[in-house]
Formats: structure tokens, sequence, C-alpha cells
């Protein structure tokens, strides 16, 4: 955010806003209102079958396949990359069609999102939550006792180069969007797509163990990223990594 104009950086923090009402919206599913005007949807909670989005992640912790998973990426991170659009702007030369831009940044949030599931395996086991497809952990003879044990075996690395993989292709689709964008807004998506990228590269130089290791990005590396990120800005063609 802090290379985007003082104008964008603030509209986007406010979007980013949207993170902590569903933090407070978490609170009033596990009985824990904020105020009385919580206490009154804490009560309708329990007592009748709401279905809110963000119940998706308070009570229910297993997705069976990727339609599954692909719907929560939408609601917690599709959303917000579509909100943005309106905010960085669409280059005044653009070729491209507004739906294809918008494609653009639902296709970054989704894999944003997946990347942080990836990165977060063992973090999340901790807590009990797996955020991976059941039926993709099933073809390669795996199950959430496996994610549990926290083992990584040749099985668990097969499994995460298919899922590296998917992640990586919403980034490709989510090249042309970015090099769409207004000249000022190019800079910092490209930015995160980079960055995001770097982490399952991370993953897979961890040896494919997100299970008792946390695969990051360095402050010095993320630096060094930035004039490829810029590069990057300077054409609005799409430049997919041959992944």
């Amino acid at each position: 955010a802090l290379l985007m104009t003082e104008e964008r950086r603030k509209a986007i923090w406010a979007i980013c806003v949207l993170d902590r009402w569903e933090e407070r919206l978490q609170d009033i599913f596990y009985g824990r209102p904020y105020d009385m005007l919580d206490a009154a949807l804490t009560d309708a909670v329990f007592k009748f079958p709401l279905d809110i989005k963000m119940r998706m992640d308070t009570r229910k912790f297993r997705y069976e396949n990727l339609q599954e998973l692909y719907l929560y990426c939408y609601y917690v991170a599709g959303t917000v990359g579509l909100m943005s659009v309106p905010v960085m702007g669409i280059a005044p030369d653009s070729s491209s069609s507004a739906q294809s831009i918008y494609n653009g940044a639902l296709n970054l949030g989704v894999g944003n999102q997946l990347t942080n599931f990836l990165r977060d395996v063992g973090e999340d086991a901790s807590r009990g939550r797996v955020y991976l497809p059941q039926d993709k952990l099933a073809q390669f003879v795996l199950c959430d006792k496996d994610v549990f044990a926290r083992k990584v075996t040749d099985n668990w690395r097969e499994f995460m180069k298919e899922q590296i993989k998917r992640a990586r292709t919403f980034f490709n689709m989510a090249e042309e969007g970015a090099s769409q964008l207004d000249k000022d807004s190019r800079w910092p998506v490209w930015s995160s797509l980079l960055i995001y990228r770097e982490i399952l590269d991370a993953i897979e130089e961890n040896d494919y163990d997100n299970l008792t290791k946390r695969a990051y990005v360095g402050r010095m590396k993320k630096y060094l990223m930035l004039p490829q990120a810029y590069n990057r800005t300077q054409s609005k063609g799409s430049l997919i990594f041959p992944y």
C-alpha cells in the first residue's frame, strides 16, 4: 500500500477494515458479542440456522473439494480485489474489457488466499483447521491425520506440487488485469503479485515442508523485488511466468 498514492492508499486501507468486521462477526458466532447490537445477533445465530458468509470460517473447518475452497477464497479475498479496481483505476488507453480487468483482480485475490492457506498449513492444523480440498488429499492417499501428524512424505510433496501449480495459475490469470490498471496503481499490484509468487517458491525451497515450517519472504528480498515489479508496470501486455 505504501507504493500507492495517498488518496488510493487511504481507500485501500478502508476496504481492508472489512477484515476487522469479519473478526467481529466471528466473535458473534463464537458467542462473544461486543455490544448490545452484537448480542442480539448472537442470540439469533444460536436460535436460528442463519447462513452468513463468515460462518464458513467459524463452523466449517473442512472443504470437500476445490469448488468449496474457491467459494471461501472468493468471499474473503476475491471480493476485496473486485472492490479495489475502482480505487486503482483502469488505464484510459486500456485495450482490455472492464470485465477482464475485474476478473484479473478476482484471480489475484483468490491466488493470494490460496497461497496463504499453503503457507499456513501447520499453523491452521494447530487450530484444528484444514484449508485443503479433501478430495485432492484422498487422491494422494492423504487425510487430515497426515496433516496433523506434520510428517512430510513423498505423497505430501506430490500433493503440494499440484496445489502450488494451481495457485500459480491464478496469478498467471491475474497478470493481464494488473497490466491494464492505471499507471500509478500497477507498481503496488505487481509487487503484491510477485511477492506472493515468491512465497510459493519458498515452500518449494523448504522441500514442501509447510507442516513444520512457515514460508516467508524476507524484508531485504522484498525490497530487491520492487525494481522487478516496477519493470513489469512499463508494459500493458501480459507477461505470464513459465510455470
